[in-house]
């Protein structure tokens, strides 16, 4: 049921296009432009939410500290707040004071260092969740004995807890690329919709609908959703055929 609802509103998408002009609106070159931006925007964010998240994921998991229940608490602010209130969270802070000198040495605000940064933002607090969660599957005990024969700490977690949770943490990379990849609110916020600069894919379904262009409308929607759902899936597959790879 739940699959075939999706599928009718997939399928519902082809009725709108037209094979003469279709083709020439997936290689245009603002269609292109925001292909590539979305693309590498989304690696980025990806890289250093994961980055991130891994070792604040790994404290979590592993440490009691003053004021943990607090910090794994705000991990849930991406989804507590929109992301659009998380690019309004972005824009108000570099009026500040302290955000305004940060913006005029690099500047954020309709920039394309501004798409990756609220891509950042909105997917840093899944990333480090999921990650935690993988880590919360791998018993202490593989750590303890590691340190028991003389290992210290960051080798026990590098040579046990993380390649034990290295298909976790790929699963979870995956699916972190796939939010920012597909990331709206925050970045039109932050960093506008300029098309042939701050325009990403998302944006670009947005902006060609507002001006009633449904055909590239559906070209933009049907290259999100093919590049995600089919990076999911093929991952899905490789998981399945080599599962200790």
């Amino acid at each position: 049921m739940t699959f075939g609802i999706y599928f009718i509103l997939i399928l519902s998408l082809f009725y709108f296009l037209k094979p003469s002009t279709s083709f020439a609106l997936l290689l245009s070159d603002r269609a292109l432009y925001s292909l590539a931006l979305s693309l590498l925007a989304a690696t980025i964010a990806t890289a250093m939410s994961v980055g991130i998240g891994l070792p604040t994921a790994y404290a979590l998991s592993r440490y009691n500290f003053f004021g943990k229940e607090f910090i794994d608490t705000f991990l849930e602010l991406p989804m507590v707040a929109s992301p659009a209130a998380l690019g309004a969270m972005l824009l108000i802070f570099f009026n500040n004071p302290i955000g305004s000198w940060i913006n005029s040495h690099v500047n954020f605000v309709f920039t394309v260092t501004g798409v990756v940064l609220a891509q950042f933002i909105t997917t840093l607090g899944i990333a480090t969740r999921l990650i935690k969660t993988v880590i919360d599957e791998i018993p202490t005990r593989y750590e303890n004995v590691a340190r028991s024969l003389g290992a210290t700490p960051l080798k026990a977690f590098t040579k046990v807890t993380l390649p034990l949770s290295r298909k976790g943490i790929i699963s979870a990379s995956i699916l972190t690329w796939a939010k920012a990849f597909g990331e709206f609110g925050a970045t039109i916020t932050l960093a506008g919709s300029m098309p042939g600069n701050t325009e990403t894919l998302p944006i670009a379904v947005f902006m060609r609908l507002s001006a009633a262009d449904i055909e590239g409308t559906v070209i933009m929607i049907l290259i999100l959703i093919g590049i995600g759902l089919g990076l999911l899936y093929f991952y899905k597959m490789f998981a399945k055929r080599f599962p200790y790879a």
